[in-house]
């Protein structure tokens, strides 16, 4: 071969290697440099992303707007989205059971009535939680309700294992009150009855003296919210949403199905009978709206009932407030008595003890202190990490040690919603408008958090206690679901209220009474009275062991 052309060969190939080569690097270096990029760009992503989206319900009463900022206040802190679900808490559960027809199951799972936990669990939509892991991330929540009473932790418990967390609302030792027209009394001459004979003179006035000056008899002395303090001089309490268990030698026994009731039945008919007890009583007090307000006694058909709770009867001055300024200034007439005196000015109420029966009783209902369960759905479980994080935002937003960062959860921004008082460092007050926004906290996203016992009295509660609204609640001493009650609850109340009002009105004799209650054991009420005392006497057990 001719040594000219190997070489100019060699370097030909030489130079075509080396073309090759830095062809092959340049290319490759724009590879990396867009993968590097890509990862840049996701990186950046996913810092922003948050960490665990967490389906959340509350207590509502007008939906919560998307951006209410302090949902992204939690959101922020917590990097989370928070999808806040809209359910009207006069219709939750309603609208929760559509959701979860759909498969849809919120992670922070609010049943509002107590006796619901067992119903979700077997249906299959709660995730046990483990109690380890409850005080590690939920460590104030625990200590509130163990400081109380610890035996409300074992009450979300079901065969061993803990599905709902107590919501304990301590201003519940306040019973309904027992409520009268006070310019009715003066008008008629009367007294607050103190005993149930008393009670009927009373109602007969308010029925029969034409007690609002109008020249017609048009009134009546009470309806179906009244009738439960009646019951309550007999030792129970009847017209309920639930079944009232009452204890009695050592067992449970249901209220409805107590031979005093036969009694009390007795004087209801009777009262019927003389056009004593308002004929639409079948149908309530309330005629909607806003559930606690009784339009009968507003309107002024009825003298007396016992509807609502205690603050939905302040009048003007019962005890005082701060303004929006700092300063102490006499609370205003709420609810009810608002209502009533929107319609008539000169309207005048007075509280009453509930009246004492032949026997010694008295009574009017008591809400239990059992709230309700918080719990979390069980699609969130399977999530890494997603149960922990519902657990530790719940614990920051119901019962953060930080005072100032715990009025903040429940009532907005300070400085914008509510200001420290300047007199008293321990007390804060709503600004404008927010003071005078009955719903402002759903407006704003706060107050997502469970009740927990520990917060200090105010005023209102200090006002409510000596008022004598501590004593003489009848409450259900069955907290907690049973598999009987589950299933025969909604039959047995249904005879129940069938059965009463039928021997009220005149259409059964009071002997049916007796009928009744055979009827009612044979539909299930048999089984739902053993359940409920197998597990109210571990209850008793347990509280004896600690």
């Amino acid at each position: 071969m001719n040594l000219n052309l190997s070489r100019k060969l060699c370097l030909y190939s030489a130079m075509l290697l080396l073309l090759v080569f830095t062809s092959g690097c340049t290319f490759l270096g724009r590879e990396t440099a867009q993968v590097q990029q890509q990862d840049h760009l996701a990186s950046a992503e996913k810092s922003t992303t948050p960490q665990y989206t967490i389906s959340w319900t509350m207590h509502q009463n007008i939906p919560v707007p998307e951006d209410a900022e302090m949902i992204a206040y939690i959101e922020d802190r917590f990097d989370v989205d928070l999808e806040v679900w809209n359910l009207e808490n006069k219709r939750y559960e309603e609208l929760l059971d559509l959701e979860l027809a759909q498969g849809k199951i919120p992670d922070l799972f609010r049943i509002r009535q107590p006796h619901d936990l067992l119903k979700y669990q077997m249906q299959g939509v709660l995730a046990e939680i483990s109690p380890e892991v409850l005080e590690q991330y939920a460590p104030n929540i625990v200590q509130r309700i163990r400081d109380y009473d610890s035996r409300y932790l074992e009450y979300g418990k079901i065969n061993g294992s803990l599905y709902g967390i107590p919501a304990i609302n301590q201003t519940n030792i306040y019973r309904t009150p027992v409520v009268y027209r006070e310019d009715w009394l003066k008008q008629l001459g009367l007294e607050v009855p103190k005993t149930l004979d008393e009670f009927e003179t009373v109602m007969y006035a308010f029925a029969k003296d034409d007690p609002d000056g109008n020249g017609k008899q048009d009134t009546y002395g009470l309806s179906r919210e009244g009738l439960n303090v009646v019951f309550g001089a007999f030792g129970q309490s009847v017209f309920t949403e639930q079944l009232y268990f009452n204890e009695k030698n050592n067992q449970l026994v249901i209220g409805a199905l107590e031979p005093e009731m036969k009694k009390a039945l007795a004087y209801m008919q009777k009262w019927y009978r003389d056009g004593i007890i308002d004929p639409e009583f079948i149908t309530g007090e309330n005629k909607g709206g806003y559930k606690h307000l009784s339009h009968t006694f507003i309107n002024g058909k009825i003298g007396m009932t016992s509807m609502g709770n205690y603050y939905h009867w302040n009048q003007e001055g019962d005890y005082s407030i701060l303004n929006e300024n700092g300063q102490e200034t006499p609370v205003g007439a709420s609810f009810n008595v608002k209502e009533l005196l929107q319609k008539n000015a000169t309207a005048e109420v007075v509280f009453g003890s509930p009246v004492i029966g032949p026997d010694g009783h008295s009574g009017s209902k008591g809400n239990n202190l059992l709230m309700n369960f918080i719990a979390i759905g069980a699609e969130a479980a399977k999530e890494p990490g997603k149960l922990e994080k519902i657990l530790e935002i719940l614990d920051y937003v119901s019962a953060n040690p930080d005072p100032e960062e715990q009025i903040k959860m429940e009532y907005g921004l300070p400085g914008k919603h509510w200001n420290w008082s300047a007199e008293d460092s321990n007390s804060f007050h709503l600004l404008y408008p927010y003071n005078r926004m009955e719903n402002y906290i759903n407006m704003i996203g706060s107050s997502i958090g469970m009740t927990v016992p520990g917060t200090p009295s105010d005023k209102r509660e200090q006002w409510a206690a000596s008022a004598g609204l501590t004593e003489n609640g009848i409450y259900n001493r069955l907290e907690v679901a049973t598999p009987a009650l589950i299933q025969y609850s909604s039959e047995l109340i249904r005879m129940r209220d069938r059965a009463y009002i039928s021997i009220i009105t005149g259409d059964q004799p009071v002997g049916y009474f007796d009928t009744f209650v055979e009827e009612f054991m044979d539909a299930g009420g048999q089984q739902v009275l053993l359940e409920a005392n197998h597990w109210y006497t571990e209850h008793m057990e347990t509280s004896r062991a600690q």
